[in-house]
């Protein structure tokens, strides 16, 4: 059955000890009471704010209690949340506020100075800061001691949420999730061992009151992303509560540390970027830590090694090591589930409800043919990409009268079923859970006045699975240092390339295509 987030929510803390924690954050506690009641006064002072039906909230915000307490104050109110890239730099939040139809903007206090270059957010109707303050906005602690009262407003599972994507395929688009497509795609997760999942809200409160299924996992990648909101979502409706860090980096001692003095159930990571790290920590001092009790950790969104799931294995001996595929397009594509009783696969996944079609015809590949094809999968999906209808109709389409996502990975399908991932079919480079588009990056590199043509594209890298170089030509002498701050200026950090190399012409097609093999040669022969 079909529900609404926001009602489910408010199950959970209808059916729930008052006291028991919902988050755990730098020392802090918020409680299912506090989360329910901090919620309700922000919802209420959007609606005073003048917020129509559905309208947009842009969430700007490193990972803090007050990221869910905005998420679930939206949609309370019958509001659009949507996610803001804290790298982002001025141009880029303008767009996203542009693009969303933005009328209130919650974001850290440290942002201001970033809030304040963008045109859009001059026009907003509320502003709202957390961690600080900032001229012309409320501060999120002042909202809370407003009317806390539960809001007696009637919701449907058609109210939206909106997911940016990281711009794999051009500017970042706002991927439209219906809620109640997002509350049947989470239910999986709800089930408890060897019984099927609550459907239903009344099924739900049942076993929250029973206390099973209420696990505590700490969500290392950052809220703003699909994987780290999402999973903290899923966590907490089955009861649970989550364990955050507001540190401006990734800290795996710090991690480690609190996964074992707060008896944490389980971890969720992106790929190698976090589990290398983590690995390294256990591996430096074996003895210090114990985390046997671990039940186990979810990835998704990047590769993660074999090697380093036999690694954590050592240290969590009885946990799962599960393996996601999904994109914010869609969710549960594939998974692939590593135990102390298996091997763990390089980039074998077992599909959960999705197929492998051949791109020409969109037919099912024959399994064990080697024969490549695309990811897709029906069921509950999102509308579609907001104002871009040309995009929705290439991504989500109709397939013997069904409607399908086709979620741009490519597979090749084994005899026994299973599939092994090969990637996404475009240049779109994923560094550490980040995707960049090198157009955007290469546009950014020919602003410069020395440049006259540039290629961007990924090469492996044993941390963050890809690293982002890059290959320029000039008019003018210049450091390639140089070029790489000037693009930092432009675009958030994370975007300019580790590395670059210049190159006296950037190699193209005689038709003016980029011809990135080549490029990666120039590179290859001499990268530093």
């Amino acid at each position: 059955m079909s529900e609404n987030l926001a009602d489910v929510f408010e199950t959970v803390a209808q059916s729930i000890e008052p006291d028991a924690p919902a988050i755990l954050c730098d020392g802090s506690e918020i409680t299912w009471s506090d989360l329910d009641k901090m919620s309700n006064a922000l919802a209420r002072r959007l609606l005073d704010a003048g917020i129509g039906l559905q309208g947009k909230v842009g969430l700007y915000m490193r990972n803090s209690p007050d990221y869910l307490i905005a998420f679930v104050a939206c949609l309370k109110a019958r509001l659009v949340p949507f996610n803001v890239n804290y790298r982002y730099g001025a141009e880029e939040i303008e767009y996203l506020l542009e693009n969303a139809d933005c009328e209130a903007l919650i974001f850290d206090a440290e942002f201001a100075p970033v809030v304040a270059e963008a045109p859009s957010a001059k026009t907003l109707r509320l502003r709202a800061t957390s961690c600080g303050e900032a001229e012309g906005a409320e501060t999120l602690a002042l909202v809370y001691a407003g009317n806390n009262q539960p809001l007696t407003i009637e919701r449907t599972p058609d109210d939206l949420l909106f997911i940016y994507t990281g711009g794999t395929t051009g500017l970042p688009k706002a991927v439209m999730w219906p809620s109640g497509a997002m509350w049947i795609n989470l239910i999986p997760g709800l089930a408890l061992p060897d019984q099927a999942p609550p459907e239903t809200r009344e099924a739900l409160a049942l076993q929250i009151r029973s206390g099973e299924g209420r696990l505590r996992f700490y969500v290392a990648p950052p809220l703003m992303h699909g994987t780290g909101l999402l999973s903290a979502i899923g966590i907490m409706l089955r009861g649970g509560n989550i364990v955050l860090s507001s540190r401006h980096s990734f800290d795996p001692e710090l991690v480690v540390r609190e996964l074992q003095e707060l008896k944490c159930d389980g971890l969720i990571i992106v790929g190698d970027a976090f589990a290398r790290p983590i690995l390294d920590v256990l591996r430096a001092d074996p003895h210090r830590y114990d985390l046997r009790s671990m039940q186990g950790i979810v990835s998704s969104g990047m590769m993660w090694s074999p090697d380093v799931k036999t690694g954590l294995l050592e240290f969590m001996p009885d946990a799962y090591l599960i393996d996601g595929l999904g994109a914010s397009e869609s969710s549960g594509f594939a998974t692939s589930t590593t135990s102390r009783d298996s091997t763990p696969g390089d980039a074998k996944f077992d599909l959960t409800g999705a197929v492998v079609l051949r791109p020409d015809d969109l037919k099912p590949v024959e399994p064990g043919s080697g024969e490549i094809g695309i990811l897709a999968k029906a069921g509950p999906l999102p509308i579609g990409y907001y104002k871009d209808p040309e995009r929705t109709a290439r991504t989500y389409v109709n397939i013997d009268g069904v409607r399908h996502v086709l979620g741009g990975d490519h597979a090749t399908v084994e005899a026994d079923g299973s599939i092994h991932l090969l990637g996404r079919g475009s240049h779109c480079i994923n560094t550490a859970g980040e995707k960049v588009y090198p157009e955007e990056v290469e546009e950014a590199l020919k602003t410069h006045n020395a440049v006259s043509d540039a290629l961007v594209f990924g090469i492996p890298d044993e941390r963050f699975g890809q690293a982002v170089v890059a290959v320029a030509s000039t008019r003018s002498a210049v450091q390639p240092a140089d070029l790489v701050e000037h693009v930092r200026q432009k675009l958030a950090r994370y975007k300019a390339p580790r590395h670059l190399k210049l190159v006296e012409t950037v190699p193209r097609a005689p038709n003016g295509k980029a011809d990135y093999g080549a490029a990666k040669e120039m590179f290859e022969a001499n990268p530093r």
